[in-house]
């Protein structure tokens, strides 16, 4: 598996896992760090909206297959994770920076 560097990454180069479910969303291309980080973001939310939605329908019983479900919480929770370590890496940057004597 490919080492994935989500500082340097743009829409095209996004993981699978972390791009935004709405063809709308990867019409627009990130210009910026902030934009690559709301994309990320989007794409978490969109997973984890996908997530829940997949167990409440196989609470209600919409749906019998257990599959779809797990593989839908599974990608959630991978992206939900990804995020996190990329927050966790630019806090780690934020403090080196403000370490750093002028």
């Amino acid at each position: 598996m490919a080492a994935i560097d989500p500082i340097r990454a743009t829409g095209a180069q996004l993981p699978s896992i972390a791009q935004p479910i709405d063809k709308h969303a990867e019409q627009a291309k990130p210009k910026g760090f902030g934009d690559v980080l709301k994309t990320y973001v989007d794409g978490v939310d969109q997973h984890q909206r996908s997530g829940a939605a997949a167990v409440q329908d196989l609470v209600t019983g919409k749906t019998k297959d257990v599959l779809p479900a797990v593989t839908e919480v599974a990608k959630a929770d991978l992206s939900f994770k990804l995020l996190v370590g990329v927050r966790n890496k630019v806090i780690e940057a934020y403090k080196e920076t403000m370490r750093m004597q002028i």
